[in-house]
């Protein structure tokens, strides 16, 4: 019998939890917690396609790259050993010099020594005469023949430069044109294209460069021709001037006579 008794409160006593920790049940807040999650499912997934998307179209970026690089060529890897030759001459100082600057460093000293590297017979800074005295020479009628000598001096070293130049840029543009019939590459031709110009307007120069030195020793010529019409003009007006002052003088000294000449009566 306590057996029966004891049984029943222990069932009875689980009933009551039982009923105490139910949980009530609403289908519509339930199904709306389902769709919001779904809703997030979708938005997650559409993300992930859009990744997935950008990355083939990296993906498709890199390859055309890859594929121009292949056509085209990698510029950095284009290395061309006639750049340096080239950017050297085209830093290099110029030889000839200003006709100002020749003119400045006249010396009629010098012009007296001259003899082109014994092409003509130097005249010596002095000379003897018959009796055996010694005479020094004047300088200054020689300034404008040691202009001329400068610039022809000038115009000398400049076309030898030259000339040496444009050989060495000759073998350099025929070098690149070797190279440029062999690229592989529109990076190389492209840059060869760009250093064979380089070297055209290279070589050009050197015309300039001879131009220029030439046009100074014909300008310094004309100007000497010029001084010697000057003076010649100069010496003719002074000695018209002199004989003019000679002819009152003279006039003034020895009068004629005017007067009629009287003879003596017996």
């Amino acid at each position: 019998m306590k057996k029966l008794i004891a049984l029943t409160l222990v069932t009875i006593g689980v009933a009551t939890s039982a009923r105490a920790q139910w949980v009530v049940y609403d289908p519509a807040v339930h199904t709306q917690q389902i769709l919001d999650e779904a809703q997030n499912i979708a938005k997650y997934i559409e993300m992930i396609n859009n990744q997935v998307q950008q990355i083939r179209t990296l993906t498709d970026q890199l390859g055309e790259f890859k594929h121009y690089e292949n056509l085209f060529g990698d510029p950095k890897a284009v290395l061309l050993s006639t750049v340096k030759q080239l950017t050297d001459d085209l830093r290099r100082t110029e030889l000839g010099q200003t006709l100002t600057t020749l003119e400045s460093a006249v010396n009629g000293a010098e012009a007296m020594r001259y003899n082109a590297n014994g092409l003509f017979q130097r005249v010596g800074t002095t000379f003897r005469t018959p009796n055996g005295a010694t005479v020094t020479r004047l300088e200054a009628p020689y300034l404008p023949v040691a202009a001329v000598q400068k610039t022809t001096d000038n115009f000398l070293s400049v076309s030898t430069d030259a000339t040496a130049r444009r050989v060495a840029l000759k073998g350099q543009i025929a070098a690149t044109t070797d190279a440029l019939r062999n690229a592989t590459t529109d990076a190389e031709v492209q840059k060869l294209t760009g250093v064979l110009i380089g070297l055209s307007s290279a070589l050009n120069n050197t015309d300039y460069e001879i131009h220029q030195a030439t046009a100074s020793a014909v300008v310094q010529d004309i100007a000497n021709r010029n001084e010697m019409q000057r003076q010649i003009e100069a010496k003719k007006e002074q000695q018209h001037a002199e004989f003019t002052e000679a002819v009152q003088k003279y006039g003034q000294t020895f009068r004629l006579m005017t007067a009629p000449t009287a003879f003596p009566t017996r």
